[in-house]
């Protein structure tokens, strides 16, 4: 038995909230372990309560530790178990349940044989987020190797010997890293992967009971008593009289308080060891989310990023950009202001693009001064970007004031949008006032060995600085964590913001996130009830930016491995959907099926996806800051414009909340910082081109919006290959099928659909067009560099 007391801790809430229950109400995340290994999980990430006194009951599968004043919960899974199970614990006289997941994990063995001798070799790569110290080559007899256990996926790496980086020669396999280098590759198969999963069925309602039905599939001979259910309504195991298994059909009734208020069914099949997808219906007094008149929650949300600044000059009395020699227009003040973005606002712009969540960029107070960038050729920048305050509670004055971002935040909400600030919370300029009133809270520029700390994104990624002016907090003095966790609090108070972006959050401890979330349900949430969404900003391995995730740090994070991904499997001619697919099924191990990650096209952080999709920039070169300024990137090719909308197409109909950096609705091409960040245009400034993609965005996110299964919906592939990538998205409203096309030749595709759909009806969900279906089998057209949309009808 396993004991907690009194542990004190408050978390995020998440869109699985049940505000109307008593006990938890958040939904327990599924605990994904490998087998033999034990996992270390703060418990304030798993749950929040009050005050609870928790007993944990034995589980012949799990070895359970917890160490309450620490709030480190170990759990380590039989070396042997493949698998899934429920760890059970009880809380004020009721009993819940965390899902684990645990899974052999094939072993892999490196191997380097150096040319030269070094005093350590290092195994570092995108499996642990470029971690140089983590895996050491230990020399047998002259070659150097360290075993280490990967999950199915595609994985960059390379050999770390004395600071030098090594490509691995054994290999030949590699890719260009886009920094002038290249990165080997490795490809891990799923060898348990016996391709099963549970499908949504039907849904009846008689009596007063809710029946949820499921049906199971698996490849090969099925032996039913092999077969495992585990399902749980708001973190409470359902019943043997609740869980009926037949074979391969499972249904889940719920009644009674199961079916008042928010309520989250979870469930999902282990046969022979091997855990099927996870199904996770939200319901809303026996409802299905997204069903009509049922409440918004951020599965529903279509977000749309902006740049103050350049995005529109609603009030050009502010205009004031800064005064020096040597500051180029493109890194100077456009103009752009909080009354431009409240102008279009009420003129409709986001309400006709289909918008319902804006993420401006940081409103704080900037420098009037220009500061000369450290890397070579030292160009010189102003603060227009806003991540450069000077001031924790002052809005920049060449945007407007705090009344302003009031006034922009009541508008969108009378437009149904819900506003996200950005928040600065890794530095803060040199002339702000807690630099030069609290050195202290602050970390030093000049290492130990000499150095100036700048810009080690991941040797030093706790403490470096971005520039020599950007002092970066340290956070291990608890004065500075109290106060910008209060400050971030401030800003939800005095604006009414629905959430928060978060900048550079990798260089932020943990620690800070658990900190502010746990102000917000306290301070805030309790209060109003309200659900604040924070959104962060990582770059690094999906183990880095997942451990960020959780119901007691952020919401979510965004995907930018898949972004990855998705350019090459649309603009890379020699590949393929496979890897996409692959890709996307990989961050469902770590986000879940049914995440609410931030999937983006293109950021102010990255190249404008037109200028690769053009041929400007060469997919692998992750910078182009002299392009930008020497030969900004320019759309010669219609052809472009239909490879954006298929971008989009698919952006919008995955897992996760679609992100629309300005200007790409229509194609805005741009490369690196500040290239990519150009004057917004409107309506007559946009080409014919523009105006078509923009046309077709709107109703790609029309289409997204209109269909719940591409918001709730499960994901299951059915071809994924160098021509075709097809997939269905299912939820208990309904079915689509979304069909891709890479190539610039229309494609027949004939899909068969799983065993059990009984579909009587195929429609095209944008023209309205009826697709030929013959049983199982469904045939269509796909336009070159096109996509079809395709509701299955019962």
């Amino acid at each position: 038995m396993y004991r907690v007391t009194k542990l004190l801790f408050l978390i995020l809430l998440i869109p699985f909230l049940n505000i109307n229950a008593s006990g938890i109400f958040d939904s327990i995340q599924e605990q994904r372990l490998v087998a033999g290994k034990t996992k270390t999980i703060i418990a304030s990430d798993l749950f929040y309560a009050d005050e609870y006194d928790l007993l944990f009951k034995p589980n012949k599968y799990l070895t359970v530790r917890y160490n309450k004043s620490t709030l480190k919960l170990e759990l380590t899974s039989e070396e042997d178990f493949n698998g899934l199970t429920f760890l059970d614990f009880d809380l004020d006289g009721k009993t819940y349940s965390i899902p684990v997941i645990s899974k052999i994990i094939e072993e892999f063995t490196f191997k380097y044989k150096p040319l030269k001798e070094f005093k350590t070799i290092s195994l570092f790569g995108s499996f642990n987020s470029w971690n140089r110290g983590e895996y050491f080559l230990t020399d047998t007899d002259g070659v150097f190797e360290v075993k280490v256990n990967l999950n199915p996926g595609r994985y960059e790496y390379k050999f770390w010997g004395d600071g030098q980086e090594i490509v691995d020669p054994s290999n030949p396999d590699s890719i260009s890293n886009g920094m002038g280098a290249y990165n080997s590759v490795f490809h891990v198969k799923d060898k348990f992967d016996l391709k099963s999963f549970l499908h949504i069925g039907d849904m009846e309602n008689e009596d007063g009971t809710l029946s949820l039905n499921f049906k199971y599939e698996v490849e090969g001979n099925f032996d039913p008593k092999k077969l495992r259910v585990y399902a749980s309504v708001n973190n409470q195991k359902l019943t043997r009289k609740n869980l009926v298994v037949n074979k391969r059909n499972v249904t889940a009734k719920l009644s009674g308080d199961m079916l008042k208020g928010k309520s989250v069914v979870w469930i999902a099949a282990s046969y022979k060891g091997i855990v099927s997808n996870i199904q996770k219906v939200i319901l809303f007094d026996g409802n299905p989310a997204g069903a009509e008149n049922t409440p918004f929650t951020w599965h529903d949300a279509t977000m749309y990023s902006l740049m103050i600044d350049r995005f529109y000059d609603g009030d050009s009395t502010l205009n004031n950009p800064v005064k020096h020699d040597s500051l180029m227009d493109k890194a100077n003040y456009f103009g752009g202001d909080l009354a431009g973005v409240i102008k279009k606002l009420e003129e409709g712009y986001f309400d006709k693009l289909g918008i319902n969540t804006l993420w401006i960029s940081p409103v704080n107070d900037g420098p009037n001064t220009a500061y000369k960038e450290f890397p070579a050729p030292h160009r010189w920048f102003s603060g227009y970007h806003g991540y450069w305050p000077i001031d924790h509670q002052r809005v920049e004055e060449k945007f407007g004031t705090l009344e302003d971002v009031k006034t922009l935040v009541k508008v969108a909400k009378k437009h149904g949008i819900k506003v996200l600030l950005d928040f600065v919370s890794n530095h803060v300029h040199k002339e702000h006032p807690f630099y030069k009133e609290h050195p202290e809270w602050f970390g030093k520029l000049i290492l130990p060995d000499g150095r100036r700390n700048l810009r080690f994104w991941d040797e030093f990624r706790l403490t470096t600085w971005f520039e020599p002016y950007m002092p970066s907090f340290d956070y291990s003095n608890k004065e500075a964590l109290e106060t910008m966790t209060d400050n971030a609090i401030w800003w939800l108070k005095n604006t009414g913001a629905a959430g928060f972006r978060h900048d550079a959050v990798k260089h932020v401890p943990n620690e800070f996130w658990r900190e502010l979330t746990r102000k917000i349900k306290k301070e805030f949430e309790s209060k109003t009830h309200k659900h604040v969404y924070q959104i962060g900003e990582t770059f690094g391995g999906d183990d880095l930016i997942s451990s960020y995730v959780n119901n007691g740090q952020l919401s979510s994070q965004f995907n930018f491995n898949l972004y990855d991904r998705i350019n090459y499997a649309i603009l890379e001619p020699n590949d393929s959907f496979e890897s996409l697919d692959q890709q996307i099924k990989k961050s469902f191990e770590y986000y879940g099926y049914y995440n609410i990650m931030g999937n983006i096209m293109d950021s102010h952080d990255k190249n404008r996806f037109m200028s690769h999709a053009d041929g400007d920039l060469a997919l692998s070169q992750w910078s182009a800051t002299e392009e930008g300024w020497n030969n900004p990137p320019m759309v010669d090719h219609p052809s472009s414009y239909r490879k954006a909308e298929l971008y989009y197409a698919y952006l919008h109909t995955i897992p996760g909340i679609p992100v629309i950096y300005y200007g790409s609705e229509f194609g805005m091409s741009g490369a690196s910082d500040p290239d990519n960040r150009r004057q917004m245009r409107f309506d007559s400034d946009l080409n014919q081109y523009e105006r078509e993609m923009l046309d077709v965005t709107r109703e790609i996110v029309k289409t997204r919006n209109n269909n719940s299964a591409l918001r709730y919906g499960d994901y299951y592939t059915l071809q994924a290959d160098k021509e075709i990538y097809a997939f269905i998205r299912s939820d208990f409203n309904q079915r689509i099928l979304v069909i891709l096309n890479r190539t610039d030749k229309p494609v027949r595709a004939s899909l068969t659909l799983p065993a059990g759909y009984i579909i009587s009806e195929v429609t095209d969900v944008l023209n309205g067009e009826s697709i030929e279906i013959e049983r199982e089998l469904v045939t269509t057209i796909v336009p070159p560099i096109g996509f079809r949309i395709l509701e299955l009808k019962k």
